[in-house]
């Protein structure tokens, strides 16, 4: 029979053991080593069957065992040692404190919101690379000191438990879970009653939420749970799983996320002293809400709606994750304005200044839909993507916002992801010191070691799966010969929507047959991988990939493992020796698998696509050619040229690399590419490095300009007073007539030209606007690319009869060919962070026809 109740009875730990339920309640454990040693310890079996979990450890160790440690000498003294370092790691000065600023002082706090959090597999709060990224982005800022906050939902299922059927269907399973079993603590108030936030809801109903709290480090970690008595049954499920419901329940989780996030935020600040953050961030548009609640905030201290926007956005950094239309989350317009307004939250504004904040209202969009992202870039100041090409494909995508300006000009800047060293690298692999300097042999060895291990974790996985496949024992000891040590080991885990291509290895499989079974230069693969529940289309990729593995020729060289996830993934980067990326370019905005399996000497084999397209070098791998043009607009002849020439690396290039052997017996050259892919590659791509980018370029310039418009009322109003005169002032600002001072046609290489321009600004005075010369190479439909800019300055003290000024400025001609110029206006003022953030831009009507001036370069 079934317990109608379950929780956890822990034991009472001794006195001289205190210091290890601190420790596992805080989950630097889960990168650092030797804490996770000292759990080891203290019951080397009940830490197999906790799976590496503390907390679950500490919940079955027996009263026995702890009686026997708090006696154990060595161990107490490894104990106190690790809580010294414990200590010394959270209040110790670390990068964060050391930094200058130069002259501004940095964020008192940063609040980090993300729908998912993969901080370790005893907290399973993710899905995939978003969840994971901000996990390492936490624990990289507590590294460095960086006072961040991350904020996300207690999901009570997780995401799903990935199973297969015997003919390969994936299967879905949702395990409960207690909170009481996670490392997790209740916020609580004063008076010892668990902390709460409340959402109104239309009809007069509440959704409530507690606050739970995870320590990451330096990091405090707050999860709203809505399975609260308080109640009712459908809003109980709120946050029942990651990604999952229709419209309204996700509509309900990015609301809680947002404006539930931001009062947790408050509460936890006002019972543990932590600094207000000055600065929020929202990872993805999931949170985009948070805004909202934001501007509610300010408005009881006299701003009206504009001009709490204009102190919100100050502060609020944004961060697209996607180049793929349907990776955003939409909703109905009607929907969303249900749950806002007099009958819902921010009562007594108009539900219509917040539809406008997320509305496709640009040429190309859906007028009746609500987009997350749109309302994250109209509600933050400073955006990116998270890589230098995902940057320019967000820009193109989302140019409609910010009309007449060129894609390279969209103010969406880009923070490349980064991944956390101490979570990923293989111990073996960080004993073995300086890779520069290790003996070639050295390496090899650790890299054999941990193919080892990788082939041992694969059979037991498989057999696993076997077993849940409904197989007998007596039919699986053909597992123990799957994979083999000695061989090309490549690796290809990832979530699976049809851009990431998981079949492509698969398009001519007799191709792929004679790969695996090469007499001297065999390969074989380990692939993982799950698809989203709702996605027929992406468990028929699975299931195909399965059968294929299945077959008896080639299973002992090719694996699917189920239920990919972090545990799986701590052995399967290290153990490989090539990752495989191969999405369609450029659909994949970073792509961090391949980061972690550089950083344990993996090389990387991928289509330049994400990161690998910016830090590509011959010395860390491969990149797969792209079929572009004609072949692109046919997506089956696009995969049969791309599979290919996959397969003709592997074959002429990657497999005689690995098999040719030195006379001791090494493959000296790949051993060099592993090593330059340690010493070279390995400083870009840490999550370390990721976080300075973003306290330098985007967290310190928000703090400053949270200071100079949310703690100054007067400087938001009159910002956003000035705002709607320039808009309603617009239509009269226009640029008459360019003149150039000489002849068109030809100039000579280090000649000026005296640029004079007739501008009308109509009801604006010359300080609300920029008059800029913008020039450049132009090409045969004369744009103007690489384009650099010039401001003009006024030539006289007035408008003449006409209501025109003259501005002039020289222009340099310092390169040759074709070159050509135009001027525009842009508003102008201090408090702007870029020059395009009204969208507005007045150009000479040719230029706006599309016709450039030109001259020709000598």
């Amino acid at each position: 029979m079934k317990a109608i109740r379950r929780f956890t009875v822990r034991p009472v730990l001794p006195e001289p053991l205190a210091p290890i339920g601190e420790l596992a309640r805080n989950l630097r454990w889960s990168w650092h080593a030797p804490t996770r040693e000292l759990f080891r310890a203290v019951d080397p079996e009940g830490w197999r069957t906790a799976e590496g979990d503390p907390v679950r450890l500490l919940g079955t160790v027996s009263a026995r065992r702890l009686a026997v440690l708090a006696h154990d000498q060595d161990f107490l003294r490894r104990l106190a040692e690790a809580d010294r370092d414990l200590a010394g790691y959270l209040h110790g000065p670390r990068w964060y404190q050391e930094q200058g600023g130069d002259g501004e002082p940095l964020p008192s706090a940063i609040a980090y919101f993300s729908p998912e959090f993969g901080i370790t597999a005893a907290l399973p709060q993710y899905s995939g690379g978003l969840g994971i990224l901000a996990g390492d982005h936490l624990k990289a800022a507590s590294d460095l000191g960086v006072p961040l906050v991350g904020v996300g939902l207690l999901y009570r299922h997780g995401y799903f438990r990935q199973s297969l059927s015997r003919d390969g269907w994936q299967q879905e399973h949702y395990p409960v879970l207690d909170p009481d079993e996670l490392p997790l603590g209740l916020l609580r108030e004063a008076d010892g009653s668990p902390a709460q936030v409340a959402l109104a809801l239309p009809g007069a109903r509440r959704l409530h939420a507690r606050v739970w709290h995870a320590q990451v480090g330096r990091v405090p970690l707050l999860l709203l749970d809505s399975d609260v008595e308080e109640n009712a049954p459908g809003e109980r499920d709120v946050t029942d799983r990651l990604y999952g419901g229709g419209s309204e329940h996700r509509l309900l989780q990015e609301m809680l996320l947002g404006i539930g996030g931001v009062r947790a935020v408050r509460a936890y600040c006002r019972l543990t002293g932590h600094p207000e953050p000055e600065v929020f961030h929202t990872n993805e548009g999931h949170a985009g809400f948070l805004g909202l609640e934001r501007i509610r905030e300010l408005m009881p201290y006299g701003l009206d709606f504009d001009s709490a926007l204009e102190a919100v956005r100050a502060g609020t950094v944004f961060t697209t994750h996607t180049p793929v239309a349907a990776g955003i989350d939409r909703f109905d317009r009607e929907l969303v304005a249900h749950h806002f307004g007099d009958d819902g939250e921010l009562p007594g504004v108009d539900a219509g200044r917040v539809l406008g904040l997320g509305m496709e209202s640009y040429p190309g969009g859906e007028p009746n839909v609500f987009n997350m992202a749109v309302m994250g870039l109209r509600l933050a100041q400073r955006a990116n993507g998270v890589s230098t090409l995902h940057g320019a494909v967000s820009r193109e995508m989302f140019r409609g916002l910010w009309p007449g300006f060129d894609v390279p000009e969209v103010p969406i800047t880009s923070v490349t992801n980064g991944v956390h060293a101490p979570t990923w690298v293989a111990p073996e692999l960080a004993r073995l010191g300086d890779a520069g300097e290790a003996p070639a042999a050295d390496i090899w060895e650790v890299r054999r070691e941990l193919r080892e291990q990788l082939v041992r974790e694969v059979r037991q996985r498989l057999y696993a799966s076997w077993r849940q496949r409904g197989a007998n024992t007596a039919e699986l000891g053909w597992i123990d010969g799957v994979l083999d040590p000695g061989v090309l080991t490549i690796g290809f885990a990832r979530r699976v929507p049809a851009y990431k291509r998981l079949t492509l290895m698969l398009r001519d499989r007799d191709r792929l047959m004679e790969l695996l079974l090469h007499p001297t230069r065999p390969v074989q693969i380990v692939v993982a991988g799950k698809a989203h529940p709702a996605d027929d289309g992406g468990k028929r990729l699975v299931q195909e990939l399965v059968r294929f593995a299945d077959d008896p020729r080639v299973r002992h060289r090719i694996v699917f493992l189920p239920d990919y996830g972090m545990a799986m993934a701590r052995t399967l980067y290290p153990g490989c020796d090539v990752w495989l990326n191969n999405p369609l370019r450029p659909l994949e905005a970073c792509g961090t698998s391949g980061m972690k399996a550089a950083l344990n000497g993996c090389l990387n084999l991928s289509v330049l696509d994400g990161w690998w397209d910016e830090w590509y070098e011959p010395d860390f791998g491969w990149p797969v050619p792209t079929a572009d043009g004609t072949a692109a607009q046919d997506d089956g002849r696009r995969d049969d040229l791309e599979a290919a020439a996959l397969y003709g690396l592997i074959e002429e290039r990657i497999a005689p690399l690995f098999y040719d052997r030195t006379a001791d017996g090494l493959p000296g050259r790949w051993i060099e590419m592993v090593r330059r892919t340690l010493t070279a590659l390995g400083p870009k791509v840490l999550a370390d490095r990721m976080v300075r980018d973003y306290v330098n370029r985007l967290y310190a310039p928000a703090a400053a300009a949270h200071r100079a418009l949310a703690l100054d009322a007067d400087a938001a109003r009159e910002l956003a007073a000035w705002k709607a005169r320039v808009r309603a002032a617009w239509p009269g600002v226009a640029v008459d007539h360019v003149e150039a001072g000489t002849a068109l046609g030809t100039a000579e290489l280090g000649a000026t030209l005296a640029l004079r321009a007739g501008v009308r600004l109509g009801e604006l005075r010359p300080d609300d606007v920029e008059v800029q010369a913008v020039a450049g190479r132009v090409d045969a439909d004369d744009a103007i690319a690489d384009a650099q800019t010039f401001p003009l300055k006024p030539a006289d003290a007035g408008p003449d009869e006409a209501g025109r000024r003259v501005y002039e400025g020289p222009l340099a001609l310092d390169r040759t060919g074709p070159f050509g110029y135009t001027v525009r206006v842009l508003p102008a003022h201090p408090l702007l962070a870029s020059g395009a953030d009204l969208g507005l831009v007045a150009l000479p009507a040719e230029a706006a026809a599309g016709e450039a001036p030109g001259l020709l370069m000598r």
